[in-house]
């Protein structure tokens, strides 16, 4: 083998990289569990979860909605970002809308027990209106209040007014408000 000395087999080659490539691994390895106990030290929760009621009101059409909604919460960036994913099907005579939303969250703490957020991000609207079905995306902007009894914040509730706007056909305003159960998971 051009390039090695009689005594580098192509064994011992091998075996002089796999160090390298495994005091890399311990490193990595250290590194990321000291950080995963800076955050387990600090006791945040990995999520929230949202379960509640809806009411929606369109100001284009002059109609109510309602129904449940369920999202979860988490904190990619903390104080800075948190994202929410959602799903809401709200129900009227001979309507049914199921919206999605994802919403881009800056929070901001007001206690220990309070918290504030205001929330931009696109949703995606599939509606079943006297059989005809369409789907439309739409913009949503919603200030979230959370209230946490206990400083510890296992559990709460929220409050979540909104304003949505749909692209789709009619371009539909409407106001809503969602409130419910917060339930941390650790």
């Amino acid at each position: 083998m051009k390039g090695l000395s009689s005594s580098d087999s192509p064994m011992s080659v091998k075996s002089r990289q796999v160090p390298k490539f495994g005091c890399a691994a311990v490193v990595f390895l250290l590194l990321g569990s000291a950080a995963s106990h800076a955050q387990s030290s600090e006791k945040e929760a990995a999520a929230v979860v949202e379960v509640g009621g809806a009411f929606d009101r369109s100001l284009t059409a002059g109609q109510s909605s309602f129904g449940p909604t369920v999202a979860v919460e988490f904190t990619p960036i903390e104080n800075w970002l948190e994202l929410e994913a959602g799903l809401t099907p709200l129900f009227r005579r001979h309507s049914t809308e199921w919206s999605t939303d994802l919403l881009f969250k800056k929070p901001w703490t007001l206690s220990e027990k309070t918290e504030f957020m205001l929330g931009v991000g696109p949703e995606w609207i599939h509606t079943n209106a006297f059989g005809a079905k369409t789907n439309s995306v739409g913009f949503e902007v919603a200030p979230d209040f959370m209230f946490w009894p206990s400083k510890t914040h296992r559990f709460g509730w929220y409050l979540e007014p909104s304003y949505e706007y749909k692209f789709g056909t009619g371009h539909e305003h409407s106001l809503g408000i969602t409130g419910g159960l917060l339930i941390a998971i650790p």
